[in-house]
C-alpha cells in the first residue's frame, strides 16, 4: 500500500478555522485564507498589523497587559483551554470568537510567535442568548 504524505500547508489553507500568528510586538505574520473570511481582511492587509486589527478598542489594554507577560514568561495559562471572546470584523461588526492558542519558539534563534485557532461563533452565542431571555421571561411568568 503506497504511503500518504500528510501535507500541513494544504491543511492550514483550507482548515475551516482561522488560524493566525502573531510575533512577540503583536504584530501579524500569518493569516489563512479562513481568518480573511471571518475577518474581512485579506492576507495582504493583515500580514505586519496589530492584533489591534481584531481586539474590540475596550479589550485591547487587558488583551495587551496579558500578551506582554506571556511573552516574559514564555508561558502561557491558556495552553489547552478554549478561550471565548468578542472580536471585531473589518467592518467594525461585533463577532464572538472561540480561539485556543500556542506559544511557539520557531528554530534559527527567531523570537516566539504566538499562534491562535479561532473559530467564529457570534450565531451560537446570540442564539444561547436569546435562550437564556426566554428561560429567564418564562421563569418569571411562573412567579
Amino acid at each position: 500500500m503506497p504511503s500518504r504524505q500528510f501535507d500541513p500547508e494544504q491543511f492550514v489553507q483550507r482548515a475551516a478555522d482561522a488560524i493566525v500568528a502573531a510575533d512577540a510586538e503583536g504584530s501579524i505574520v500569518f493569516w489563512n485564507p479562513a481568518a480573511e473570511r471571518i475577518f474581512g481582511y485579506t492576507q495582504s492587509q493583515a500580514q505586519g498589523q496589530s492584533l489591534d486589527l481584531i481586539i474590540p478598542e475596550r479589550l485591547r489594554h487587558r488583551h495587551w497587559e496579558g500578551y506582554r507577560r506571556v511573552m516574559q514568561t514564555g508561558e502561557t495559562r491558556y495552553g489547552t483551554d478554549v478561550l471565548r471572546v468578542p472580536a471585531v470584523d473589518k467592518d467594525g461588526r461585533a463577532l464572538s470568537i472561540a480561539f485556543t492558542v500556542s506559544l511557539l519558539r520557531p528554530p534559527y534563534g527567531q523570537g516566539p510567535v504566538i499562534v491562535a485557532i479561532m473559530r467564529d461563533e457570534t450565531h451560537r452565542w446570540q442564539e444561547e442568548r436569546s435562550l437564556r431571555q426566554r428561560l429567564a421571561q418564562l421563569e418569571a411568568s411562573k412567579g
